[in-house]
């Protein structure tokens, strides 16, 4: 898959960000035909995506705070966890989860690189470590006898460049019997629904359960369950334990999950080589769409700065003549600029100022939580569209 070269889709622009020159990489993804791993190959690090002021904050979807406090729910339940427990979230982000696991009693540690989003979790009264998570850090804790009971890795498998070295830290930092939970998008779902703009230089890998189960094989862990899920257009949830664990027997989606994707047709090249062409077609209706509002006099805004939208936009080129403006809800986000199309964030409020014709929802995956919003905070009556896996009229 070929995206061109794009920024980064999570650094968005300042005023004076929009004088400076910006950093444009391949946004080229490859997959390899031994382990069937989709990556990127892309010349940024880590440490230039996550920067301090990383300004994506997982609280402001009152859909993923929802999944999140019913994962904790059940996780408590179904492993027996308590106030003798550790619970272990790495990628913690502002607290979003952990504070559900505080507020149940249950010692909790983040582990949040990102300056920004480990201030807020530590208002919330959360511990938080600002580092980067592998190996060394998990064998640091284990030396400090705060192995875990549960760790809990959402939506981070995919944004590490050594997944192998990341994923060697949780059999360092792992309790005998302790858990590993994995979310993570499924390529599945990429691929037979078109959701490329889910392809940025953030996320180095693109995921399926064959592929994980040989990289935490590699790794001394065991997986033991998994659970299809919605979020993210399509996830998977993976329950992982140490490969000598006893406490946690296999169940038998696993091995039925595995042998649905070599159905469909994951271990093989053919399947990933139509993803190409289906972009490019959603690309051209995006345009035609926006231009056809422009021509009519029509003023098109669009809501929601993620990074997929970023994504798109870029390998679009649209630019505000075309989309005037973007409403987010993250004030972190507010007053600053989408990188590579400058389209400017407003706050939502900016929809009852300016009421625009039509608004594009970008973050597709939100589309209901979005709609509705529009709908009843800013009485909207307009036309509302998105572009994946095809341009329609909501």
């Amino acid at each position: 898959m070929d995206l061109g070269h794009q920024p980064p889709s999570n650094a968005y622009l300042d005023q004076a960000g929009l004088m400076a020159p910006e950093v444009y990489a391949p946004l080229k993804a490859y997959v390899c035909d031994t382990c069937w791993l989709v990556q990127l190959v892309s010349s940024h690090v880590a440490g230039d995506l996550f920067t301090p002021d990383y300004a994506y904050f997982s609280s402001v979807s009152s859909s993923w705070v929802a999944h999140a406090r019913s994962y904790v729910e059940n996780a408590i339940d179904r492993f027996q966890l308590g106030p003798e427990s550790f619970v272990v979230e790495i990628a913690s982000n502002d607290g979003y989860l952990l504070q559900f696991v505080k507020e149940a009693g249950i010692p909790c540690l983040g582990i949040e690189p990102t300056a920004s989003t480990a201030a807020a979790a530590r208002a919330r009264g959360i511990e938080s470590l600002e580092v980067f998570f592998g190996k060394e850090q998990g064998a640091a804790l284990a030396a400090e006898r705060r192995t875990a009971d549960l760790i809990v890795a959402n939506n981070v498998l995919a944004h590490v460049p050594d997944i192998n070295g990341f994923v060697a830290g949780f059999k360092e930092l792992l309790s005998p019997d302790g858990v590993a939970t994995f979310e993570f998008p499924h390529v599945m779902q990429l691929v037979d629904n078109c959701q490329f703009d889910t392809i940025y230089h953030e996320h180095f890998s693109y995921l399926s359960l064959t592929a994980v189960q040989t990289i935490l094989d590699v790794q001394g862990l065991r997986i033991f369950d998994v659970e299809e899920i919605s979020t993210h257009g399509g996830s998977l949830r993976v329950f992982a334990c140490l490969q000598q664990s006893q406490a946690h027997q296999d169940t038998s989606r696993v091995g039925a999950m595995v042998e649905g994707e070599r159905a469909a047709g994951l271990l093989s090249a053919a399947y990933y080589t139509g993803l190409q062409s289906k972009a490019n077609t959603i690309k051209l209706e995006l345009l035609e769409f926006l231009v056809s509002e422009r021509q009519k006099g029509r003023v098109v805004a669009a809501y929601g700065a993620a990074a997929k939208g970023n994504t798109l936009l870029n390998y679009a080129g649209v630019k505000p003549d075309l989309i005037s403006f973007v409403c987010d809800e993250a004030p972190s986000k507010q007053g600053r600029y989408m990188p590579g199309s400058h389209i400017p964030i407003l706050a939502p409020e900016a929809l009852d100022e300016r009421r625009p014709d039509s608004i594009l929802i970008l973050p597709w995956n939100l589309e209901r939580e979005i709609a509705s919003s529009i709908k009843m905070n800013h009485g909207w009556t307009g036309t509302l569209a998105v572009a994946i896996p095809e341009l329609r009229t909501l």
